[in-house]
């Protein structure tokens, strides 16, 4: 839905500057579809704010000042980094990728900052971005949250998830820890 919702929103409010002349309400009805909006739209204005203020309106490019914005955390730092600078600091850890880390058996961790670093550790530094991407990909398209394709997957014979008695691919985190 961001994906979706940002086509238009950048076009409309192209600097930080514009997002700060926003009536009141208006940012909140140009996201309203991509849920919490109230919450987001205070955050695209402490973000623009902080922009300009400290940034002469212009996105950092480290991980230290991206997460010092309002509402950007590594996810999104990683994100941005890897899109708009080209940089590997980390590992972009959604849903998606989260839910993929815990099945494949690459991480049992609850928290995404902890899932990114055993991650990190797996994984060649140089690929760190195009790691979230194929994660997130695989997740969209094949091991869906609720209705994994344990049959169709490429990578089946090496997922232990893909082997847990009569449940498809979905253990419960409960029975994970427990073995």
């Amino acid at each position: 839905m961001v994906n979706i919702i940002t086509k238009d929103l950048f076009k409309k409010y192209k600097t930080p500057q514009d997002y700060l002349k926003a009536a009141p309400g208006e940012l909140e009805k140009d996201i309203k579809a991509s849920g919490f909006f109230n919450q987001k739209a205070k955050s695209i204005r402490g973000l623009s704010q902080k922009l300009v203020d400290e940034f002469g309106g212009e996105v950092p490019s480290t991980m230290e000042e991206l997460i010092r914005l309002p509402g950007v955390a590594r996810k999104t730092a990683n994100v941005v980094l890897g899109n708009a600078f080209g940089k590997n600091e980390g590992i972009a850890v959604d849903t998606h990728v989260h839910r993929l880390s815990w099945r494949l058996g690459f991480s049992d961790h609850d928290d995404p900052n902890k899932v990114e670093k055993d991650l990190m550790v797996l994984f060649p530094r140089n690929r760190w971005f195009s790691v979230s991407h194929l994660l997130i990909n695989h997740g969209r398209a094949i091991c869906d949250a609720r209705a994994p394709k344990c049959i169709e997957c490429p990578v089946n014979d090496l997922c232990p998830a893909s082997r847990a008695p009569a449940t498809g691919g979905s253990r419960k985190r409960a029975s994970r820890r427990s073995s």
